[in-house]
């Protein structure tokens, strides 16, 4: 099981209402784009990540493993960001303070919307947001396609890094050529089997009297008005700050 499935599913938070957490989650995620990204941005992050470790009880390795992979990628992209190209006088490269102030106001507030996004996804399992989808009106073939594609992806993320090890013993990554060559055959082998598995899932669901509605069971949450109270309060109290620090902190 995925760790983010996992504390989706055993966090401290998983007995509360799902949408106690989406409106913390969403509703900081709107703050990340209205608010000014120097100074809301990382009040966003750090109100993000103390709710998911020291609210949810998601540990902090666990919740720095999932947003290293986008942290790297926007910092990576900073250079870029801040990088301007002049024309005039054949192709020439330099970094302007316009530019430096736009690539860090860009990261901030991106960095901001993931750290959301993940506590969102470390706190609140998709069934329960496909739950929530539904009443909303979500059409029930894109729930279900989420669904199906979702459930699948563990299965084929199991039966590939088992195909992975067992190349990696036959020596099968040990230079560039058979690396590729590996790569290659992993790739062919999981597309098969993806194939194959929703062709078997499919005879499964036919045998099993599928009527085009897949159903959902989730226990009934009573809402919390002590919880939505702190929600709003903790969405406040990060607005006000966020629109009475100064811009140059």
């Amino acid at each position: 099981m995925l760790a983010i499935d996992h504390f989706a599913w055993t966090n401290r938070w998983s007995a509360h209402h799902p949408a106690e957490r989406l409106l913390l989650a969403g509703g900081l995620l709107v703050l990340s784009l209205v608010l000014p990204p120097r100074t809301g941005g990382p009040l966003i992050l750090a109100t993000a990540s103390l709710a998911a470790t020291a609210g949810a009880g998601i540990p902090v390795s666990v919740f720095l493993r999932v947003m290293a992979v986008p942290a790297g990628f926007l910092l990576t992209s900073v250079p870029m960001l801040a990088l301007s190209v002049d024309l005039a006088d054949g192709v020439r490269f330099a970094f302007s303070a316009d530019g430096l102030a736009t690539a860090v106001s860009v990261v901030l507030r991106s960095l901001a919307a993931v750290a959301c996004l993940a506590l969102l996804s470390l706190t609140t399992p998709v069934v329960d947001l496909m739950m929530l989808a539904r009443r909303a009106g979500l059409p029930p073939v894109v729930e279900e396609l989420a669904l199906l594609i979702y459930h699948m992806l563990f299965g084929l993320l199991e039966r590939t890094a088992a195909a992975r090890r067992a190349q990696a013993a036959r020596q099968g990554y040990a230079d560039v050529r058979r690396s590729v060559r590996s790569l290659g055959l992993l790739a062919a082998t999981v597309f098969q089997r993806a194939l194959d598995r929703g062709r078997r899932l499919e005879i499964g669901l036919a045998a099993r009297g599928y009527d085009g509605a897949l159903t959902i069971l989730s226990p009934a949450r009573p809402w919390s008005r002590r919880r939505l109270a702190l929600v709003l309060a903790v969405l406040a109290a990060v607005t006000v700050a966020g629109e009475a620090l100064p811009w140059t902190l």
